[in-house]
């Protein structure tokens, strides 16, 4: 029976934390809705969005209620800034929100990596 290596279990959880990252960020600005998205977005909402991506590539496991409170941590720094409008901000965040599952199913591998251990 092979055993995961920490390290390669390790590599693999950072690798899909950046691919998932990489995906949301990818999804909100070339997947179905892009073009309205480009032409609504505003310059906080893209520094937003790039913190949000950060914080991803940072977690160490990403769920949804993960995904959901980094969205949350990032939005509230925003709300302070006078020139955010409110309304603005609550549509980004809405928007960043729902796309989870489409986002999710995209970052999902089509192969199962196994890395063994050395004996």
């Amino acid at each position: 029976m092979a055993k995961k290596s920490g390290i390669g279990a390790g590599a693999a959880i950072g690798i899909g934390a950046t691919a998932a990252a990489l995906g949301a960020a990818a999804y909100i600005m070339f997947g179905p809705d892009a073009k309205k998205n480009r032409k609504v977005i505003k310059g906080w909402a893209i520094k937003m969005k790039g913190e949000i991506i950060e914080k991803l590539e940072d977690a160490k496991e990403i769920t949804e209620p993960v995904y959901h409170q980094i969205i949350d941590t990032v939005s509230a720094k925003y709300a302070k800034i006078k020139k955010v409008d409110p309304k603005e901000l609550e549509l980004a965040v809405a928007d960043a929100k729902k796309h989870w599952k489409s986002m999710m199913k995209d970052a999902k591998p089509k192969k199962k990596v196994v890395v063994k251990a050395k004996k």
